[in-house]
């Protein structure tokens, strides 16, 4: 299936591994440009960009001036922008409770959860509407809608940046610019299985083995595992492309059936 997405400019956010690292080698395999940005590039990336036309650029989306400075950057390369990924994100499970979130905690899950998503996309909006059918897809989360009292101030980070999504597509619909929304459910990154990732910090505050609270997260799914990168790639790269041309402000759910409500 052609996605119409052949010698369009995508830019990637959080793109150095996890899903931005495939949602970047998806919409090479489908014929874009990306231009890919991290707070650090990694060796994989690295590889990427020496094959494909891959631009990463080394930025700090949780400085104010980040977005404004990434997007230049990427018009500087390419000329033009016509899809935008909004990836970054990241948790810290509050095992302490919610007395134990400091005014710290909340403004930093805002940021890099919720206002760098929202920069971003104030930065890159008029070259998108510019292009005359730009797409933005935001990775979201289905904390946005099944709030947890673990990870209370990325839950309503999540559910922030979701009804910001869509409230936007509102606006920017009759300018040509589509805006959608992907949430999954645990996937298998870093973000859940690094060293001091999700399952880790909950297995040592609760005295259980990583992989038992794996196993757990796991088991309430309908099918009994985590979503894996390339699968919330291939739903963000159908979004980001042409064939998905009606498709606006909306969201989707991708989770193995973990949300159970309709």
């Amino acid at each position: 299936m052609d996605l119409q997405l052949s010698g369009r400019v995508a830019l990637v956010t959080g793109a150095s591994r996890g899903i931005g690292l495939a949602v970047t080698r998806a919409l090479v395999d489908e014929g874009a440009s990306v231009v890919a940005a991290a707070r650090g590039i990694t060796e994989e990336l690295a590889g990427m960009a020496r094959s494909a036309p891959v631009h990463p650029v080394a930025v700090d989306l949780t400085e104010p001036d980040g977005p404004a400075r990434l997007v230049a950057e990427a018009l500087a390369r390419f000329d033009r922008l016509d899809v935008l990924v909004n990836n970054v994100g990241a948790v810290r499970p509050r095992t302490g409770g919610f007395g134990s979130v400091t005014d710290e905690d909340w403004t930093w899950s805002l940021t890099v959860n919720f206002l760098s998503a929202v920069r971003t996309t104030r930065a890159a909006l008029p070259h998108l509407i510019a292009a005359g059918a730009g797409s933005i897809v935001t990775v979201g989360s289905v904390n946005a809608s099944l709030p947890d009292p673990g990870v209370i101030d990325y839950s309503a980070a999540k559910a922030a940046l979701t009804n910001f999504c869509k409230a936007l597509s509102k606006e920017v619909g009759p300018q040509g610019v589509r805006v959608n929304t992907v949430s999954p459910g645990p996937v298998e990154t870093a973000l859940w299985l690094s060293e001091d990732g999700v399952a880790a910090t909950v297995a040592k505050a609760g005295g259980a083995k990583p992989e038992d609270v794996v196993r757990g997260a796991a088991a309430q799914s309908v099918t009994g595992r985590f979503t894996r990168p390339e699968e919330v790639a291939d739903l963000v790269v159908l979004l980001a492309g042409g064939r998905a041309g009606n498709v606006t402000g909306a969201e989707f759910v991708i989770d193995g059936g973990l949300i159970t409500t309709t």
